[in-house]
């Protein structure tokens, strides 16, 4: 499931903002702010939409395996 250092760490990549990755995730941007501060976790459906809103943005996951510092994010090659 998506920490919230990928969820910014993607953003930052992508040069979105908040409201744009709420708009492509269809979620309300105060619970992805709300994530983005550590105040609450969504559910995990929830999560889900957001990780593949970012995906759909040409974002991939990279989990402990992919990377020696653990899980991240990276920019799509195509």
């Amino acid at each position: 499931m998506i920490t919230v250092e990928q969820c910014r760490a993607a953003r930052a990549l992508l040069g979105i903002t908040q409201q744009d990755l709420a708009n492509a995730a269809g979620v309300n941007k105060r619970t992805l702010m709300d994530f983005e501060s550590g105040n609450r976790t969504p559910v995990n459906a929830t999560l889900k939409v957001i990780e593949g809103a970012l995906t759909e943005l040409g974002v991939d996951f990279l989990e402990n395996g992919d990377v020696a510092a653990g899980r991240g994010v990276a920019m799509r090659s195509e």
